[in-house]
């Protein structure tokens, strides 16, 4: 007996549901069911029709509908939801009725009129992940539509959703540009300001002991110091985030109410003469974890311990807010973008670090200079970006390229004086320049507006080393290495700590530190130089010769003299070190 041959075809799959469906009806059955078959009969019937779908079902509060085409599947969706907005604007906000919608695109399995498998149950996952008013869509249904609608994406990452093995990448219609409505226990949401909004809850006080109420209160209140310390953040207010203390309130509702991106939420405990403390950073459209760390320390000084964990969590938030940023502009269509998004765009390709990506980086933050020409962001972009393309080798002309990095640092430092990175920006620049003292001047500026900047404690450190006091350098470069441990640069903070050691004649510390600069992205000659010249110092020439053979191979023409033209680096004793290493592993000079 021939076994049936079950039937299936690619189809866009579209579920939606009535938010409070329970609530409307027990409050008044009969007018909602009115209501329900009046939108459906007047909009909903033909707006599916008008799309060229097929209604699969009705479940009560909910629908199942089937589109051969996901352009029309979404382009229905949303003309569904600013319908039902607009019907909402006169009723009453405890009468209105508003939808979740959720979309996917997938193999289905034809069983006469109905259809079933993962693709339809992925749709109803992504319906229940769909803020009420809001269409939510799989990774699928994205990639098809990006370039075809005008519509604004938010990536809400993977999820993990009840029945499928693998994680759904999920992206976000937005409910701010007239699209569906909010029920009235979420109210209106805030307008996002232009660059990164955060708002820090008030830290739990885990401990038996309600005396540690003030130190939980006291680390709260000085993130929100130090974060507002930072020029590029949004940064609420004490008074307003700690009306939810004592609360655990829903991340995305406090995000909306105090009209924020970001929410930095944590908790304290203290057992004996021990500290625990949690921080997490949270995307406050979606409640998912960008950021999570644990800090165990020793209860000795209680205010000097307030201070470093201070310190550390902010050096570690600022970098992290900024990846988020940069994921965030990368995926807005080229026409909605502002000259934050621009910037976001540009420094995303800088910090590839690439001969490929630094093009497309100066292209951005020049597009940027030209929208808005005071802003200083991207001029200390445009000053990093000089100094890349110097040290790492991507340029026919350094003079050119100091005098570059020059020029936009002290453009930024003149448009926004209490700007840290622009003052980190310039002191690069004139390091580049081998001005030492007004790069170390500059420095420490930063660090005074911002105690938790890594970048300005491995640049204050790098000048150090650079003008040939290592032994300055190693607290800077340390506190760069701990304040920012997912950093960028930190390639740069870990080969800057080995060049340090190989000038205190500490080799294998050296060739320790160049190791581990070497297992992160991004070629670095002086990773290798460094390297090598600490190898054969300790006599280990083979392997030396392998480090310097990895210069040759990407710049034949490596010499002492390049390394001069392309770094900082002074022709002093400690560069001579070096060099001495170097022609024992076999350089030729």
């Amino acid at each position: 007996m021939a076994v049936e041959r079950i039937k299936r075809r690619l189809a866009a799959i579209l579920a939606a549901d009535v938010v409070g469906f329970s609530r409307l009806m027990g409050e008044d059955e009969a007018g909602t069911l009115h209501e329900l078959k009046r939108q459906r009969t007047e909009l909903i019937d033909p707006l599916i029709a008008d799309h060229h779908g097929r209604l699969v079902k009705l479940m009560g509060d909910g629908m199942l509908v089937e589109f051969s085409s996901v352009v029309d599947a979404v382009e229905c969706a949303v003309s569904l939801q600013r319908g039902i907005a607009e019907r909402n604007a006169g009723a009453p906000q405890d009468r209105r009725i508003i939808y979740r919608i959720g979309i996917n695109v997938g193999d289905v399995i034809i069983e006469g009129d109905d259809i079933y498998g993962d693709g339809v149950n992925i749709a109803a996952r992504l319906e229940g992940l769909a803020e009420p008013g809001s269409i939510c869509v799989s990774d699928k249904v994205f990639e098809e539509v990006e370039r075809k609608l005008n519509l604004e994406f938010e990536d809400l990452g993977p999820q993990e959703v009840k029945n499928i093995v693998q994680p759904v990448r999920a992206y976000r219609v937005p409910t701010g540009d007239g699209i569906g409505d909010q029920p009235a226990d979420i109210g209106k949401p805030l307008a996002l300001p232009d660059k990164p909004s955060i708002a820090v809850l008030p830290f739990q006080n885990m401990s038996r002991d309600e005396d540690q109420e003030y130190f939980s209160d006291g680390i709260t209140e000085d993130i929100i110091t130090a974060l507002s310390h930072v020029r590029q953040f949004f940064v609420i207010a004490r008074n307003s985030t700690f009306a939810y203390k004592g609360q655990n309130p829903d991340i995305r509702q406090v995000a909306r109410a105090l009209g924020v991106r970001y929410v930095l939420e944590g908790s304290v405990r203290k057992a004996s003469n021990r500290i625990r403390l949690t921080a997490q950073l949270l995307d406050g459209t979606t409640g998912n974890h960008l950021w999570a760390e644990r800090y165990d320390r020793d209860l000795e000084d209680i205010f000097d311990l307030q201070d470093e964990l201070t310190r550390t969590i902010v050096g570690a938030i600022e970098p992290e807010l900024n990846k988020a940023e940069q994921a965030r502009a990368r995926l807005k269509k080229p026409d909605n973008l502002g000259v934050w998004d621009i910037y976001q765009r540009g420094m995303s390709e800088l910090h590839k670090l690439t001969a490929e990506s630094l093009p497309e980086a100066e292209a951005a933050l020049s597009r940027a200079s030209e929208t808005d020409p005071n802003f200083a962001p991207t001029f200390s972009g445009l000053a990093n970006l000089h100094y890349y393309k110097l040290v790492l080798g991507f340029t026919d002309d350094p003079d050119r390229a100091r005098h570059a990095a020059l020029k936009a640092g002290r453009r930024a430092v003149t448009l926004d004086q209490e700007d840290a990175n622009a003052h980190c920006a310039v002191g690069r620049a004139y390091m580049s320049n081998r001005m030492f003292d007004d790069a170390v001047a500059e420095f420490q500026h930063a660090i005074d507006l911002n105690p938790s900047d890594a970048l300005a404690h491995y640049s204050l450190g790098a000048a150090y080393v650079f003008r040939g006091e290592p032994d300055l350098s190693l607290p800077h470069l340390d506190d760069a290495i701990r304040l920012s441990p997912n950093d960028a640069n930190m390639g740069s903070f870990l080969v800057r700590k080995a060049q340090a050691m190989l000038y205190l004649r500490r080799h294998e510390d050296a060739a320790d530190w160049a190791r581990r600069a070497l297992r992160l992205p991004n070629f670095q000659w002086s990773r290798y130089a460094v390297l090598a010249s600490a190898l054969a110092h300790l006599g280990q020439t083979d392997e030396a010769a392998r480090a310097l053979e990895a210069i040759l191979e990407r710049i034949p023409n490596f010499s002492p003299q390049y390394a001069l033209d392309y770094s900082p680096w002074l022709d002093d004793v400690h560069f001579r070190h070096m060099v001495d290493g170097l022609k024992m592993a076999g350089l030729q000079t």
